[in-house]
């Protein structure tokens, strides 16, 4: 080719028959341009892919660590933080997600009631009797669409005694008119039933309402699955014109004691997760529909319907007894004693506790646990460790419907009276080297762990470490916090209407010590404080502040822009005339029960959670690092 060389040559086309050779040549160049095109495309597309919230999909393992980890909200006592029990998961993954932008819409299992259905519900009762009623006796029954709907003209005189007593239990439209009321007078929440309204002895124009709840922020943003009970007292009044009922005032929160209910619901035949609303309840046709297809469904599928966890209804925490020596003796147990829990930290507490309670359903065992917990002296007025009730700090009611656990004192009591009779065995160990997997063949009827002195080797969490971590599953599910100190967040977000923001500071030893917190005192200090909450926070609205700041009135120029209010400001919730301090002082046989230091910081921290937008100081109001300097996370 006259010297040039052969890689170089292309021969030209110059009419007449095509090229093979060249056109597969162009076509290949074509080819390995487009390769190359869509490399970059695909590139550029992983540069700016945000994936998503592990949390959203998470494994046993995420679920522990995440369980587990230090919250953001951590800080109320210099040592401690509040765990997260069972029933807050949900709302800390959808929080997650909304961190990282995904916006997901949440379908609820049960819709909630609107002013619609109350309206269409009253209209299909009695159809026929609405038709047929007379002109002059329509002009003065109750509009239930205030409001909405036209007036009929008065065409005669209306005789009306505007001080007879109102028919609570049986007058549909009250009825009808008491639930348009609650929905329109609360509209950050969401209804799911209201109870038959029910007279007030001694006062003719007061009816008493219940209804069950949860905030339109929990059940639309976050997934909390937690209900709310509340019951109201309604003063009513007529129109001296159209002889109308009409609302004259609402009561505060659970003021309808007449509406309260005693005792807990049952359904049919009294199983268990199969309840269904007394027909004095209201409960739209749509939603009884999808409770009847989660029924079925549940029912189909062999499975126990998901227990609802509802702040305000009857607090059943009796101990469970076995109903008799045969089932005593056909039963299995498992029991843990001593170890290095005992005075802990709640946290190091609830660790070793659902390890030993992961153990027993691994086991297929009853646990046998003790009820009196050691509470760190940390959490004590007296400074000195003392001895509290389990049920105190946690839900017993849901515990013992979802596992199978019974009392010490109770179990030991039925072990001495049928153990030599029934001729009852007991296997012994000592060794956390004896895995639940090597026990799960012993055939004894009582399986006793025995701790010793040494620590950690003592602790009832190294149980479930090793190679039994993979094995065995703790339950947090089953450890709901106590409905009765839920009952008093849920008593101070109604009395700020469910209608609040909130802010975490952290001050006390982190605002003292500069070296490690250099920011801390001054970005906390209330101008600072006003400066950041200027575009978050609205001028006029509700400010709960939960703080470790022992002089609240440190935050009183706050006050001149918002409504602040502190956990002290509801100190009426938990003092001796209180119905909390009533039933925790039965549950203690009679001894006054203090509202102890872990109680405070629960309490706190649940409140802090309900505001419609929560700031945080590490997160919010300082760029200082949570455990001093340089120890920040790498990604913040």
């Amino acid at each position: 080719m006259l010297g040039r060389p052969a890689g170089l040559y292309v021969r030209r086309w110059r009419g007449g028959s095509l090229d093979l050779r060249a056109a597969l040549h162009s076509g290949g160049n074509l080819l390995f341009a487009l390769f190359v095109a869509a490399v970059l495309a695909f590139t550029l597309l992983a540069a700016v892919h945000s994936p998503d919230d592990p949390l959203l999909h998470p494994s046993s393992h995420q679920l522990t660590d995440f369980l587990t980890s230090a919250t953001s909200t951590s800080t109320f006592l210099t040592d401690d933080s509040v765990l997260r029990t069972g029933e807050d998961f949900n709302a800390s993954s959808s929080g997650a997600a909304a961190e990282a932008g995904v916006e997901a819409e949440i379908k609820e299992a049960v819709p909630f009631i609107k002013l619609s259905d109350v309206a269409s519900e009253a209209e299909k009762a009695e159809p026929e009797a609405e038709k047929a009623e007379p002109e002059a006796e329509r002009a003065v029954t109750v509009d239930t669409d205030v409001g909405t709907a036209e007036e009929t003209p008065v065409t005669e005189a209306v005789s009306c005694d505007t001080e007879a007593p109102v028919d609570c239990t049986g007058d549909r439209d009250l009825f009808n008119l008491l639930m348009r009321t609650a929905i329109e007078q609360f509209p950050d929440l969401h209804f799911y039933r209201f109870g038959r309204p029910v007279a007030v002895p001694d006062s003719p124009m007061e009816c008493d309402l219940a209804w069950r709840f949860r905030p339109a922020a929990d059940a639309i943003g976050t997934g909390r699955t937690t209900y709310y009970k509340d019951y109201r007292r309604f003063t009513l009044t007529r129109d001296v014109n159209t002889c109308n009922l009409v609302v004259s005032s609402v009561g505060e929160y659970h003021s309808g004691v007449g509406a309260k209910r005693n005792g807990k619901r049952k359904g049919k035949k009294g199983k268990k997760g199969n309840r269904e609303a007394p027909v004095t309840d209201f409960v739209p046709a749509k939603t009884q529909v999808r409770l009847d297809e989660n029924a079925a469904n549940n029912e189909a599928a062999g499975a126990v319907a998901e227990p609802v966890f509802v702040v305000g209804e009857a607090v059943n925490d009796s101990l469970p007894v076995v109903a008799s020596e045969n089932d005593f003796s056909r039963g299995r147990y498992l029991i843990y004693m001593g170890g290095g829990e005992r005075c802990k930290s709640m946290n190091h507490f609830i660790w070793g506790f659902l390890c030993a309670l992961g153990e027993a359903q691994f086991l297929n065992r009853t646990l046998v646990m003790d009820l009196n917990v050691c509470l760190n002296a940390r959490y004590t007025s007296s400074g000195k460790d003392e001895e509290k009730d389990f049920r105190l700090y946690f839900d017993f009611e849901h515990l013992k419907e979802s596992a199978s656990v019974i009392d010490q004192s109770q179990f030991w009591q039925d072990w001495g009276k049928w153990q030599k009779k029934d001729k009852l065995k007991n296997f012994y160990t000592e060794d956390i080297r004896m895995t639940p997997m090597k026990l799960r063949d012993v055939k004894d009827t009582l399986i006793m762990r025995k701790f010793g002195n040494v620590e950690p080797d003592n602790y009832w969490s190294r149980v479930c470490e090793g190679e039994t971590e993979g094995v065995i599953k703790r339950p947090w599910h089953f450890l709901w916090k106590s409905r009765r100190l839920m009952e008093i967040v849920s008593a101070i977000a109604s009395r700020m209407s469910w209608d609040f923001d909130s802010v975490h500071i952290v001050r006390g030893e982190k605002a003292q010590n500069t070296q490690l917190w250099p920011n801390v005192d001054r970005d906390t200090s209330p101008d600072s404080l006003l400066m950041t909450l200027n575009d978050k926070v609205g001028a006029g609205r509700y400010l709960y502040i939960a703080t470790n700041e022992p002089n609240k009135s440190f935050f009183d120029p706050l006050k001149e822009k918002y409504k602040t209010r502190f956990l002290d400001d509801f100190k009426d919730l938990w003092d001796e005339n209180s119905e909390w301090f009533t039933e925790t002082k039965v549950l203690s046989n009679g001894k006054p029960v203090e509202f102890d230091g872990y109680m405070r910081v629960a309490v706190d921290t649940e409140v802090f959670l309900r505001g419609k937008r929560h700031l945080e100081t590490f997160n919010d109001l300082t760029h200082d690092c949570k455990d001093g300097v340089n120890t920040c996370p790498a990604s913040s």
